[in-house]
């Protein structure tokens, strides 16, 4: 009969401590796709706002020049290699690297089609989060979550997003965020 209550004892024993842990066990809050891509631009919108760079190659010379952006101005003997100074309207769109406002085209044969220069928008923007997957738990406590990283080009004119959707520019990357809880709310810790 002793050996009975001990064990009715222990039973109730064991469910109180067991309930008081699941009521005193707070979980983590939902940390959705929604809300990380909130973070992440966050940090985006944080830093500086930056011109494009934009890699012109051959082809996005013979658009740049069509859409008025610069005008050769100089052959070279050899045929292949020119300069062109940029338009009025080019100034307003892009500037090159040198500072300069001449372009100085310098393919290694006429034959060369994967020459490029870069060019930097004009128009500054910040980096944009897209596609964002639902954040996955990792190790620790801490989630992560998988997403594109691309290149802002709203308010570039559309001749200039014409040429930086040629080869060879990549205008967006994957990367991965790591979140943490901080103070019971989920922080951005990191970009890979």
């Amino acid at each position: 009969m002793k050996n009975a209550v001990n064990w009715k004892a222990f039973a109730v024993l064991a469910l109180m401590s067991a309930g008081l842990l699941l009521t005193g066990c707070k979980q983590a809050p939902v940390l959705t796709a929604a809300q990380a891509q909130a973070l992440i631009q966050a940090k985006y919108d944080q830093a500086p706002a930056a011109g494009a760079d934009i890699a012109v190659s051959d082809l996005g010379m013979r658009m740049g020049a069509t859409d008025k952006y610069w005008n050769r101005t100089t052959i070279y003997p050899n045929r292949f290699w020119a300069d062109f100074k940029l338009t009025d309207e080019g100034k307003k769109a892009l500037k090159l690297q040198d500072g300069s406002d001449v372009i100085k085209w310098r393919p290694d044969s006429a034959d060369d089609k994967g020459y490029t220069i870069v060019v930097v928008t004009v128009a500054a923007s910040h980096l944009k989060a897209r596609e964002v997957q639902d954040p996955q738990d990792d190790v620790g406590g801490t989630k992560t979550a998988v997403y594109s990283e691309a290149v802002n080009l709203d308010d570039v004119p559309g001749p200039l997003q014409d040429i930086a959707h040629n080869p060879p520019n990549k205008l967006s990357s994957k990367k991965m965020a790591t979140f943490a809880l901080d103070g019971g709310a989920w922080k951005l810790t990191g970009i890979q």
